[in-house]
């Protein structure tokens, strides 16, 4: 597997392909998805690309074809700065390349009370 990132830099010149160039100037998917957890899930569908595939949207789908993988583990092993990541995941499962699905709680666990964060954090401020 080839490290995307890597490839694309040089020490002295900096990024060979600027980020916004692999996410074609976006930060968010094509269809406007909700931001993409860290910890969600992400599965190949098996189904084949219709047509060929960036190359960072490639190794994406081949990390995912071995197993599935956390989004924060795919950015890690794929080299990409997270923020490309998730938009170039966005666009495999807008293709139906990919399955996200969000990451399961802890077994008897629970969002925090908003009053008990507040005075958390009102306690914080006190310090």
């Amino acid at each position: 597997m080839s490290d995307a990132w890597t490839e694309r830099y040089d020490e002295e010149a900096g990024p060979l392909v600027r980020l916004y160039a692999m996410t074609g100037g976006r930060a968010r998917t094509r269809d406007g998805a909700e931001r993409i957890d860290l910890m969600a899930v992400v599965r190949a569908t098996g189904a084949t690309p219709r047509a060929p595939l960036p190359p960072e949207q490639h190794d994406l789908l081949a990390l995912c074809g071995e197993a599935p993988r956390t989004v924060a583990d795919l950015a890690s092993d794929s080299g990409l700065p997270l923020g490309v990541a998730r938009v170039l995941l966005g666009d495999l499962t807008a293709r139906d390349l990919l399955r996200i699905t969000p990451a399961d709680p802890a077994p008897g666990s629970s969002r925090p009370d908003a009053h008990l964060l507040r005075e958390v954090i009102n306690g914080l401020r006190a310090l």
